[in-house]
C-alpha cells in the first residue's frame, strides 16, 4: 500500500534510522546500534529542536509568524535547523555565529536567507566564543522590534523533542536499551532521552559524553576545537542527575573516532558522534556480554570535511596520528565528575 504524502517540512523531521554497527568493535560481544540523525532534512538532530521550540513558541503565541524576528546564537546545526523552519514559515532570522562556524554551515544558512551575524572575537574574560555570541544576541533582540529568542540553552521545548528521540529508539527495541551513550552540548538531548527512561522506568544506564575542557560538569575551561560537543558556560538545562556516568572526551580521541568510523562502518560522521564512539571504544570492557548499546549521532561529517576529515589541519592540531584509527581500541584520558 502507498504511503500518504507527508505534510510539508516537518513531516520528515525524526523518524530517523536506527542501524547496527558491524565492525567497529569486533570482538565486543554486545549490539552497537546507532540512530543516525543525520537523516533529518537540515542534517542533524537541531532539526528536532528547532521544529519543537518555534512550534511550541507559536501555539503559546510567544512567536506570531507575521511580524516576529527569531534571533538566536548557533555554533552551526541549530542555526540550520532554525533556517530552514523560518523559511519554511516565511519567519526572519537572525543567527549569531563566530569565527568558528564552518563555511559548509555558513553556506547553508545564507542558502536558507538567513541573516547572519559574526562574531569575530571571544569574550574577553574566558577566552569562549559562547558568551561573546549570547552578549551579541541580547544587544540584537533590544534593537530589534518583535525580537524572538527560543534559547536553546534554557528553553523547555528542547528537551521535550527529545522525548521523540527517545521514544523511537525504545519502540524500535521494545524497551531493551542497556546502555545509552550521548553527547552533551546544550542538555537538551541527554535531558530529554533521560527523562523518558525515567518515565518509562526502563533500565537503561545513561552515560554522558562531554569534551575535556567543557564545563558542564565541573571541569575547568579549556580550548576545544570542534563546535556543538561540550560547552563553555553549564547550560540552564543542565541537571547531572540524570546521567550515571560521564566521560570525558578529547578533541583528538573524537577525531580519531570519526575516522575509525570511515574505516570500518564508512559511516561518515560529525565531531559529536566521534565523541560517542570513542566513549564506547574505551568503556566496553566494562559492559557485560549481550548487552544493547545504543549511540546518538548529531549529526554526519559533511560539514566537518574541512577539519575532521582533512588531514592538513589534523597534521597541523595533532600531528601524525594515522596509525591511531587503524589501532582498537581508543583509550582517552579517564576524567570523572
Amino acid at each position: 500500500m502507498a504511503r500518504r504524502p507527508l505534510e510539508g517540512l516537518p513531516g520528515i523531521i525524526g523518524g530517523t534510522p536506527l542501524i547496527e554497527l558491524e565492525h567497529i568493535a569486533p570482538d565486543f560481544r554486545s549490539r552497537v546500534l546507532v540512530k543516525m540523525e543525520r537523516f533529518n532534512p537540515g542534517g542533524s538532530i537541531k532539526d528536532r529542536t528547532a521544529l519543537s521550540m518555534l512550534l511550541g513558541a507559536i501555539e503559546s503565541g510567544e512567536l506570531d509568524p507575521d511580524r516576529s524576528v527569531v534571533i538566536e546564537s548557533s555554533s552551526g546545526n541549530l542555526g540550520v535547523g532554525l533556517a530552514q523552519i523560518c523559511r519554511y514559515f516565511g519567519l526572519r532570522f537572525i543567527c549569531v555565529v563566530d569565527a568558528k562556524t564552518t563555511a559548509r554551515n555558513l553556506e547553508l544558512l545564507h542558502a536558507y536567507r538567513a541573516e547572519v551575524e559574526v562574531v569575530a572575537h571571544p569574550d574577553a574574560d574566558s577566552g569562549e566564543y559562547l558568551p561573546a555570541r549570547l552578549r551579541r544576541v541580547r544587544e540584537l533582540i533590544a534593537a530589534t522590534p518583535h525580537a524572538y529568542w527560543p534559547n536553546q540553552y534554557a528553553n523547555p521545548n528542547n528537551p521535550r523533542a527529545h522525548h521523540r528521540t527517545m521514544r523511537e529508539i525504545d519502540l524500535a527495541l521494545d524497551g531493551r536499551i542497556d546502555y545509552l551513550f550521548a553527547s552533551v552540548g546544550t542538555f537538551g538531548t541527554m535531558r530529554g532521552c533521560a527523562e523518558y527512561i525515567r518515565e518509562r522506568g526502563l533500565k537503561t544506564r545513561i552515560i554522558g559524553v562531554d569534551a575535556i575542557g567543557s564545563v558542564i560538569f565541573g571541569q575547568q575551561p579549556a580550548p576545544r576545537l570542534l563546535p556543538g560537543h561540550g560547552a563553555s558556560i553549564r547550560p540552564p538545562l543542565t541537571d547531572t542527575s540524570l546521567v550515571d556516568e560521564v566521560l570525558h572526551i578529547s578533541d583528538l580521541d573524537s577525531v580519531v573516532g570519526c575516522r575509525k568510523l570511515v574505516q570500518h562502518e564508512a559511516i561518515l560522521a560529525g565531531g559529536s558522534s566521534g565523541a560517542v564512539t570513542a566513549a564506547l571504544l574505551s568503556y566496553r570492557d566494562r559492559i557485560p556480554a549481550g548487552s544493547t548499546c545504543v549511540l546518538i549521532f548529531p549529526d554526519g561529517g559533511d560539514r566537518y570535511l574541512d577539519t575532521v576529515y582533512n588531514d592538513g589541519w589534523v597534521l597541523d592540531n595533532f600531528g601524525e596520528i594515522s596509525h591511531l584509527w587503524k589501532e582498537d581500541p581508543i583509550t582517552p584520558t579517564p576524567v570523572g565528575f
